[in-house]
This record gives C-alpha cells, sequence and structure tokens, in this order.
C-alpha cells in the first residue's frame, strides 16, 4: 500500500525518535509498501528501498530543533503541514502513519482526503506538554481531551510500551498493536578492548558506571550525579562516564559535579554516534538510566540489556512495566537509594554477569529487529484488512543491529 509518514522532527539524527523512525521505516520497506515519508531539513540522508525523504523547505534561521515542545518546533510544523498537504494530492497515500503532534496533522488531512491513518504513540503529548512546560498544566484537561480524540478517530494506535497502550485503550482505540523498542547493537557479543580506561587514564579493572543519552531534566542526570556523589561516600571504588549531551549541558553537570566532590570520578565524552553504541557499551561494567518522568520505557535500555552489561534503572513504571529485577537492578529514585545501588554493583561481579547474562536473554527473546518486523507486520495486515488492501509480505527479516 501507499503510506504517507508524518515525522515532526529531525531526521536522522542520533535520538530516540528518529531512531523509532528509522527502524519503522526500515520495517515497510522491507514489506515493499510505497512509503513517503515528511521530516523536518535536518538530518543526515538514509537510504531505503521504496521510500522516500522529503524535507521541509525550511529558512536557514530555523535550526538547531531540539526535542520536546518550543517556538522552533511550531514553526517548521507550519511548514511540515504544508509539505504534507501537498503529497497528499500527489501521492494520493493509501494511509497515514502520523506520531507526536503530526497526529492532528493526520486528522485534518486524513479527514479533509477521506484517509484513515495510525497514531504512532511514542510518548502521551498531553503529559509531556505539562511535565515540560509547567506553565501549561492549567490547560491538561484540553491537552487530554485532544489526545483522546487522535487516539478514538485513528485506524489503529502503535504504542511503544504498556503504559501507552494502557492509555490508548483507556481513550476508546479501535485497534491496539504495541511496537516495542529494540536493540540495534552491531554487536552484541563485541569483546572489551580496554581503550576506554586507557583514554581516561583509569587502572585496569576499576568498573566503569555509564550514561549514554541527552541531558533533558527527565533523563535524571542530576539523580545519576547525585547518586554517584553518595556512592562514592561508601568508598565505592567505581568512576562514572556520561556520553551524550551538548556543550552547554556539559559544561553545566561538569560544574554540578565539582561541586558535589565527584569531578576527578565523572568523564563526559561528548555525542557518541549510535552506529558505533557496541564499541561504547562494551567498556563499561554498569549501565544506567536514571529517568525520573514519563510513562513511556526509554529505547536505550534495549540495547543496554542486549550488550551483556548489567543496568541499573529507577524503579519506576516507565522501566518496570518491562523489565523486573530479574534482568537489571531497580532502585528507587532518589541519590540515597541510587547510590547503595551503585556501590552494591561496583563491588559485586558475580551480580553484575548474572543480571548481564539475564537481560542479553531478555533482549534476544522478544526485542529484536525481527520481532519489531512481525509486529509492524501485523499493525499493517490489519489496516490491510480494514481497508481492503492486500496483506504485506515481508521477503526477509533483518537480524537485530543490521545498521541502515
Amino acid at each position: 500500500m501507499k503510506i504517507l509518514v508524518i515525522a515532526p522532527h529531525a531526521f536522522y539524527v542520533d535520538r530516540g525518535t528518529p531512531i523509532d523512525l528509522d527502524i519503522l521505516l526500515r520495517a515497510l520497506s522491507n514489506a515493499r509498501h510505497e512509503v513517503h515519508a515528511v521530516v523536518y531539513h535536518e538530518g543526515e540522508d538514509r537510504e531505503y528501498p521504496n521510500v522516500t525523504i522529503h524535507r521541509i523547505d525550511a529558512p536557514p534561521s530555523l535550526g538547531g530543533i531540539g526535542p520536546g515542545f518550543s517556538a522552533k518546533k511550531l514553526r517548521a510544523d507550519h511548514y511540515l503541514y504544508r509539505l504534507a498537504s501537498r503529497l497528499m494530492r500527489e501521492v494520493e497515500p493509501d494511509v497515514i502513519h502520523a506520531g507526536e503532534e503530526a497526529v492532528f496533522m493526520a486528522m485534518r488531512l486524513g479527514k479533509k482526503h477521506a484517509v484513515s491513518y495510525v497514531y504512532d504513540m511514542d510518548s502521551s503529548i498531553a503529559q509531556q506538554m505539562v511535565e515540560k512546560k509547567g506553565y501549561l498544566r492549567p490547560f491538561a484537561g484540553f491537552f487530554n481531551w485532544c489526545e483522546k480524540k487522535a487516539v478514538q478517530n485513528a485506524l489503529a494506535c502503535a504504542p511503544v510500551c504498556h503504559a501507552l497502550a494502557d492509555l490508548a485503550r483507556k481513550h476508546g482505540a479501535k485497534h491496539i498493536e504495541t511496537l516495542h523498542d529494540i536493540s540495534q547493537l552491531a554487536d552484541p557479543d563485541r569483546p572489551r578492548k580496554g581503550w576506554l580506561h586507557e583514554r581516561l587514564g583509569l587502572p585496569t579493572g576499576r568498573p566503569i558506571l555509564m550514561y549514554v543519552g541527552n541531558f533533558e531534566k527527565y533523563q535524571g542526570v542530576d539523580l545519576l550525579l547525585e547518586g554517584f556523589a553518595a556512592a562514592r561516600k561508601q568508598d565505592a571504588d567505581v568512576e562514572l562516564v556520561i556520553a551524550g549531551g551538548n556543550d552547554a549541558g556539559i559544561a553545566a553537570y561538569t560544574q554540578k559535579s565539582r561541586e558535589l566532590g565527584i569531578d576527578n570520578q565523572t568523564h563526559f565524552l561528548g555525542s557518541w554516534p549510535a552506529d558505533r553504541l557496541d564499541e561504547l557499551l562494551t567498556e563499561a561494567d554498569v549501565l544506567t538510566a536514571p529517568r525520573i518522568k514519563g510513562i513511556n520505557t526509554p529505547q536505550k535500555i534495549f540495547p543496554y540489556l542486549h550488550s551483556g552489561r548489567a543496568v541499573l534503572l529507577t524503579d519506576l513504571p516507565t522501566h518496570s512495566q518491562i523489565v523486573d529485577g530479574t534482568v537489571c537492578e531497580l532502585a528507587a529514585p532518589t541519590s540515597v537509594a541510587f547510590g547503595e545501588a551503585i556501590a552494591r554493583l561496583a563491588s559485586d561481579p558475580a551480580r553484575r554477569a548474572e543480571l548481564g547474562a539475564a537481560g542479553k536473554a531478555f533482549v534476544e527473546a522478544n526485542h529484536t529487529f525481527s520481532a519489531h518486523q512481525r509486529r509492524v507486520d501485523a499493525l499493517y495486515g490489519y489496516v490491510a484488512e480494514q481497508l481492503n488492501l492486500p496483506k504485506p509480505q515481508s521477503p526477509r527479516a533483518e537480524p537485530a543491529g543490521v545498521a541502515a
């Protein structure tokens, strides 16, 4: 079938939602759909069989659009809607696939052209708006109503986790196919080389606690630093390595680590390419995602677990809806509890090995590309059935970790 994908973000960049779009386009390409993806003007070019990437024609001043609500994003969405509207006339798609705020574009365009849409739910728009912009809290009821309408009018909803599936169900979704995130590690069995210890001048064998990701407040980098400081006060022999963030964020957290007295044991690597993530993760002993807000499961935990390293997460529904204490270490989101967990894992290599093996097996069972392909095929099998179109047939399923 012909599918118009509307994605309100830069593409491709090494960030959660664009990574999810990359995985989706690979799966739709494999199923031999004709796909037209509408994205922002920023990002690296990617090529897939049967897929055409259409970029908005935005002015040079509209650059550096980050994740989350912003004035720049609103301006970019204006251009995104104009381009999507033109492609609706030129391509005449059978269905629209839209995520984030683009679902409201899909509602309007779908109604105008009598075309159904699939709602790709990688987060709750209503919750995200209120959490990130506190001054919007009085409008929470209106945002929830809008989100409910988007769910109810969708032909199908594709949430990325159980909590979002429950939300879609509560809002009255017609059909739900949960597209769980997956690991894309190029080589989950990559052996440790020891280059990171050498680069940082660390003694051989000293454990490394590692975080990879952006510095948005919901990610809990503050909690991580405070927990690490608490662990160091317990004489935990461990170093903290942080990959990601921009220059301003690194400067701010370098200052915070200095104030906490952990600057000599805290190392910032800057941004790290996703296609070399296996090279970095294999050098760690414990990987952590200290997220403190949100209901969607962060994409990063799947390559974390797939690497065979012990994983430390906050004991919140964002994580516990998909994993439990048999595959990772869960700690309450307080500096004391997180610090105790860090110290415990740093001193117990047997426990780290046990969690690493369990986490890897968990991912390989149901969070690889082949599993994702099956879920996308099931989703579009349902769509084809509802629209009286031929069902998709995937000619192959890429093994997990094959780069686009």
